[in-house]
């Protein structure tokens, strides 16, 4: 039987490579008092396709008969994609209609359970079961979906229509468009009113004449104000999508690039199409005079929540890896809980994604300028090292880029729960 289960795994692994290239990891979990194999399965709504099974016991190294360990970390047979906030399709790269219907009904589901903290769309992180992909018992997809369709006609609402987005995709809220952006990105959907009302302050560290700390990789100048503005392009991003006000302190022409290497350049203003000067301290306070200004009509407005977030990439410790740490000034209450709860979604993502790497951030306070002389609570953050091979992939990699952007609107998502 084992030897059936692992033939079975191997091309099931061979046909998914082949075609769904683009998917992480399986999703994990860890086993809780009373947890077993079909009471695992059955809560994820597998239990009823037997090559699930087949392929847990595969993927976990396990017999049927095996018991599963209170708080071990198992494999679901779930494949986690980044979304790409277009289409299913495109994320998995299938273009069955059919199969993307049933994929989005299956996180809705989960999500709509508990079993998901946040909607597919919003986290950017899409859950795709191998039963949808390699079931024999999957034929019925079809079948299903179009009893659906026939159910639905006659309803304008629910008729499946290819125009604008892709009708796998539930419908936003609304759609904006902000050129800041680039044209690939610039049309952004907006999903909820979660962060209505709010203002946000994001600031990318150096830019204009200072490009910040430099990293060489293959023959290519990293340049810290390059690398912190593409984050923070992609985070102000997310925000938006959450119904915020969101001000880009530090602003570019280049739009979010999805590529490793970014080109340097020194046309950075700060808002609005100020002139960066080369001096250190003039800058810094362009910076924070410009916050503290809007900062003031924001509150006569009536907004309660304002809060700044500036992005930086270290490289004091040569050659060494720096995880993702944060700073807060000396008694901010507000400050010093937003960037723990950044610290804490971070450090659990890891824990989800990747056990056994071990997190090493930290949360500390220290007087710098911009934490001190802005008027709304600062959180600032460091990356990572520019100069180091590992932190590097952190910064190259277009899709690490991007889950940087939404850990951080999680951790801002978290906070405003408390």
């Amino acid at each position: 039987m084992v030897g059936k289960i692992k033939n079975y795994l191997a091309l099931t692994l061979l046909v998914f490579s082949a075609h769904f290239t683009e998917a992480q990891d399986y999703f994990k979990i860890r086993a809780k008092q009373g947890d077993g194999i079909s009471v695992i399965l059955n809560r994820y709504n597998l239990a009823a396709y037997q090559c699930n099974v087949d392929t847990f016991l595969a993927i976990n190294n396990l017999k049927q008969s095996d018991q599963l360990q209170l708080a071990k970390t198992y494999k679901l047979p779930i494949y986690v994609y980044d979304y790409n906030d277009q289409s299913i399709r495109t994320t998995i790269k299938n273009n069955d209609y059919n199969l993307a219907v049933y994929i989005q009904q299956f996180n809705e589901d989960l999500y709509n359970a508990g079993l998901r903290e946040f909607d597919y769309r919003v986290d950017k992180i899409l859950w795709v079961p191998i039963h949808a992909l390699h079931c024999p018992e999957l034929s019925e997809i079809n079948k299903i979906n179009e009893e659906k369709i026939k159910t639905n006609e006659g309803d304008p609402n629910l008729t499946k229509k290819e125009e604008n987005i892709d009708q796998e995709t539930t419908k936003p809220l609304k759609w904006s468009v902000f050129p800041i952006f680039g044209k690939k990105h610039e049309k952004t959907p907006i999903y909820t009113t979660r962060l209505e009302g709010q203002v946000y302050y994001l600031i990318s560290g150096h830019g204009g004449p200072d490009p910040g700390a430099i990293g060489k990789k293959d023959g290519h100048v990293l340049c810290e104000d390059e690398y912190a503005y593409d984050i923070t392009l992609r985070f102000a991003r997310d925000l938006l999508q959450h119904s915020a006000t969101v001000y880009l302190i530090t602003r570019d022409t280049d739009g979010i690039r999805d590529i490793e290497f970014l080109d340097a350049d020194k046309d950075e203003t700060v808002w609005y199409n100020q002139t960066i000067p080369l001096n250190q301290v003039r800058r810094l306070k362009q910076r924070t005079s410009k916050i503290n200004e809007l900062y003031a009509k924001h509150k006569k407005q009536g907004a309660t929540i304002q809060r700044v977030v500036e992005i930086h990439i270290d490289s004091r410790y040569v050659n060494q890896k720096v995880d993702i740490f944060f700073y807060y000034y000396p008694g901010s209450t507000l400050g010093k809980s937003m960037a723990n709860t950044m610290l804490q979604t971070i450090k659990s993502e890891y824990e989800e994604h990747q056990a056994n790497r071990g997190y090493r951030g930290v949360v500390k306070s220290r007087d710098l300028h911009t934490l001190r002389e802005s008027k709304p609570p600062v959180v600032y953050i460091e990356l990572g090292n520019i100069t180091n091979k590992f932190d590097q992939k952190r910064l190259l990699i277009v899709n690490n880029r991007q889950a940087i952007a939404n850990w951080l609107t999680q951790g801002v998502l978290e906070e405003n729960t408390k």
